[in-house]
């Protein structure tokens, strides 16, 4: 990647799940609304949580959805899939099994028209360079994502990176969950904490336990990320709140990762993807726990000109605020970030459509 980035506009269908849960909206309502409010160009999905009976589909099912994509202006940037090895109750899958269960979502996200399937960390190099056959089979990225409490710089994505330098194809990479790089426990959730009787004692020192976390830098083991997790549970227990004991050490561990932005550096050249993880926005336009405006600059400075999916998981605990209008108000910041950083979002969706090819297709430059 050389020069400026321009990224790419887009979301995923994951932040509207409450809309969807709750049948306010079917599939196809979904991307219609994507397309009408200019959520787009670049449309994300999650393969298990949108489409029954996945990863089959009939000729007509992939006809249908390709033709609703094109009618509404949207771009398929991301087929998020599965790697589900502890999905029997007896054992965990055989190499083999688990190479069949990935090669048909692969498989699924090609007829449906997705350049990426994002994969998950439970894929070693070497379940990777088995994986790779495949990709080119189907001629689809695979981008498995480094979510919190992994981190750019972490030992086991280190490995990976390593292994995809050595293969030398552009089909192996990964996808950055913002997650991983966040500067503060998110005020949306303090908030349905209180709302969940929380008192205003036990938020302080939640919020300070995470601070902490923070000072200190990502957990450089899982010996410390187990001792972190624990560590919020013996907090809430120590005010006489057990009951959010895990559901803190879950949020502050798993979804709250401290590592600082420029971690990752380390694997921007093998970067196919981006989520835009965020929690909410203030009302000044801000995100108060997720440095938007650092992300972006660094995706420009980097020449990332990939997508990033607007990835809002606040909806996990806000129940009160309209999740359309809140990735409307976090996709504003990233076009004003990427102003900022003298460069753009692209919103045209040929343009979109040329870059997302352009930059899949260039190797990676360390």
């Amino acid at each position: 990647m050389t020069g400026l980035g321009t990224p790419i506009q887009g979301v995923t269908l994951y932040s509207f799940t409450r809309a969807f849960h709750g049948r306010h909206y079917d599939l196809e309502g979904l991307i219609r609304r994507v397309g009408q409010d200019g959520f787009g160009p670049g449309l994300e999905i999650i393969g298990f949580s949108s489409f029954r009976g996945f990863p089959e589909f009939d000729d007509a099912s992939v006809a249908w959805f390709r033709d609703l994509v094109d009618e509404v202006g949207l771009v398929p940037t991301s087929l998020a899939i599965n790697t589900d090895v502890g999905i029997r109750r007896d054992r965990l899958m055989t190499d083999d099994e688990l190479l069949e269960y990935m090669r048909r979502q692969i498989e699924a996200a090609s007829r449906l028209g997705f350049p990426i399937a994002r994969v998950q960390i439970s894929l070693t190099p070497d379940s990777m360079e088995k994986l790779l056959p495949v990709a080119e089979r189907y001629g689809v990225t695979l981008a498995l994502e480094v979510h919190a409490h992994h981190y750019a710089t972490n030992e086991h994505i280190l490995r990976l990176r390593d292994r995809y330098e050595r293969l030398g194809s552009p089909l192996l990479g990964f996808t950055a969950d913002w997650g991983a790089t966040v500067s503060g426990f998110a005020p949306s959730l303090l908030e349905a904490y209180r709302r969940r009787g929380a008192d205003p004692e036990l938020l302080t020192a939640v919020q300070g336990l995470w601070n902490d976390f923070y000072e200190q830098g990502p957990p450089p083991t899982q010996v410390e990320h187990g001792k972190r997790f624990g560590a919020f549970i013996e907090l809430a227990a120590e005010h006489g709140r057990p009951d959010l004991g895990v559901d803190f050490a879950i949020n502050g561990t798993g979804l709250f990762g401290p590592a600082p932005v420029d971690t990752w550096r380390e694997i921007m050249p093998w970067v196919r993807h981006v989520h835009g993880k965020f929690f909410g926005i203030d009302p000044g336009g801000e995100e108060p726990s997720v440095p938007v405006r650092d992300l972006i600059a660094l995706l420009v400075d980097s020449g990332y000109s990939g997508a990033v999916s607007s990835e809002y998981e606040g909806w996990h605990w806000n129940y009160w605020d309209d999740p359309f209008e809140i990735v409307r108000a976090e996709q504003a910041l990233q076009r004003a970030a990427a102003n900022s950083a003298a460069s753009r979002m692209l919103t045209d969706a040929a343009e979109a459509r040329a870059s997302l090819a352009r930059h899949l297709a260039a190797p990676a430059r360390s």
